[in-house]
């Protein structure tokens, strides 16, 4: 088999299939061009048409979302959800409500959510993604309900605790899970716990749930560390956002004995070289919804950037956890420049490839979204565990279950680079991991 060729192929298959899709486009390329290691020691993986069915979707939903706002005006959205492969378990990811939602981005989502699924190496999760181009930004709490409700409307056909279990993603908090709950519930007459994760403490929700993605970004980044005979204790940090990642990304990093040495959002950037109140962050962003601004304003050891750059700052750890390509080639040199050693994607995919390219030429050890920041879907798994057993976990055990798990995933990556012979290419060690236990329950099971 020419396999470069065999490759080359497959994704072109995916880009004539797909048009107008390029953040699905990307994370296929990468996907595929790991797949060149496998494929030259096992080639029986490009048997039944394995990899085409892999990169195509079981069922793609989209759907129209009317709703009403406070001036009495409709107003209408349009809804997604894509189950992408469930030879592992029922449907799992999250669910995103941004401007820029459009089916390629959810795609995208759903495919490296397949393989992040498959790292945790907790039983019973598929990959899928779903979500709508509505904006939750300005709109008051009646907009956002009446929002959720007409959306759980259409999709609660299409989700249940053994078909498809959305969560949250960006736009999707505590506040839109309880919403779009609320509805599931009141629509099919069930209080189902196990359909929705992220849920209220009070009614089926996990501790540790709210913080797992930060902390586990930052639990991969200690295991990367310590693979070196690094510590995370005393370095300095830069976190791009400011939402629900990064500030539990901030709160670990501290806790570890790191110092943050900025942060952001759309707005700009905020230093701070003596650390971050993370009390104060919490309470500007969780309650009061504010913008990073207000949080310099409120303290005299930050300063507000509107200009520049958060990549400037000098650190040794950066932890982007904003959005998708938030980070490209530019970016990557500022911080191998500055003497960055260490990045961990929490948002998904926020290197843009050429920056991975400039991470690998300067020996920058970079770790792939699907591996560093799987710890908030494992943490959706136990949260399903616990309510399929009708259980409550302490918040320390719980904490030491995801802690266990990004260990488990850190090991996988690095050895399973190892075995390919590309040492510290977490990249490849995802990737190929992921893959090798879909694949091989996709063969199992005969062509689906």
């Amino acid at each position: 088999m020419d396999v470069d060729k065999t490759v080359d192929e497959y994704y072109q298959q995916i880009l004539k299939r797909n048009p107008g899709e390029p953040e699905f486009h990307q994370a296929a390329q990468e996907i595929l061009s790991s797949l060149k290691y496998v494929l030259r020691k096992d080639d029986h993986y490009a048997d039944e048409g394995l990899i085409q069915r892999l990169a195509e979707p079981e069922r793609q939903i989209i759907f129209r979302v009317p709703w009403i706002d406070d001036q009495g005006n409709v107003q209408v959205n349009r809804g997604f959800r894509v189950q992408f492969n469930s030879v592992l378990g029922p449907y799992k990811g999250g669910l995103r409500f941004h401007p820029s939602v459009n089916l390629g981005i959810i795609k995208f989502l759903g495919f490296e959510q397949i393989f992040k699924n498959s790292l945790t190496g907790l039983p019973t999760i598929g990959g899928g993604k779903g979500g709508s181009d509505f904006d939750p930004k300005g709109k008051s709490e009646h907009e956002v309900m009446r929002f959720c409700q007409s959306f759980m409307l259409e999709l609660q056909r299409h989700i249940g605790e053994d078909i498809d279990v959305p969560a949250g993603d960006i736009g999707v908090g505590g506040r839109e899970i309880g919403y779009l709950f609320g509805q599931y519930r009141r629509i099919t007459g069930r209080h189902e716990s196990g359909v929705l994760t992220g849920k209220g403490l009070t009614w089926g929700g996990s501790l540790v749930r709210t913080e797992a993605t930060g902390y586990g970004v930052v639990y991969f980044m200690q295991e990367m560390m310590a693979s070196n005979k690094e510590r995370l204790h005393g370095a300095k940090v830069i976190v791009s956002g400011s939402g629900n990642v990064a500030i539990y990304a901030i709160e670990k990093a501290q806790e570890l004995g790191a110092t943050v040495v900025a942060f952001s959002d759309s707005s700009g950037y905020v230093s701070t070289p003596e650390g971050v109140d993370v009390e104060l962050l919490k309470d500007v962003k969780e309650v009061r919804r504010g913008r990073v601004s207000d949080y310099a304003n409120e303290t005299d050891k930050a300063t507000f950037h509107e200009k520049g750059n958060i990549w400037e700052v000098k650190a040794d750890v950066a932890l982007p956890c904003a959005t998708q390509n938030e980070l490209g080639e530019e970016d990557a040199k500022m911080l191998a420049d500055n003497g960055c050693k260490y990045v961990a994607e929490g948002a998904n995919m926020p290197c843009t490839p050429e920056a991975i390219d400039v991470f690998n030429t300067r020996h920058t050890l970079f770790a792939p979204g699907k591996a560093a920041n799987a710890g908030g879907v494992a943490t959706s798994a136990l949260e399903m565990q616990q309510n399929a057993s009708r259980d409550s976990w302490s918040f320390n055990y719980t904490d030491q279950r995801l802690r266990d798990t990004m260990h488990n995933i850190f090991r996988a990556c690095n050895d399973t680079a190892n075995e390919y012979e590309v040492p510290g290419d977490y990249v490849v060690g995802a990737n190929i991991a992921g893959f090798k236990k879909v694949a091989d329950a996709m063969l199992a099971q005969g062509v689906i």
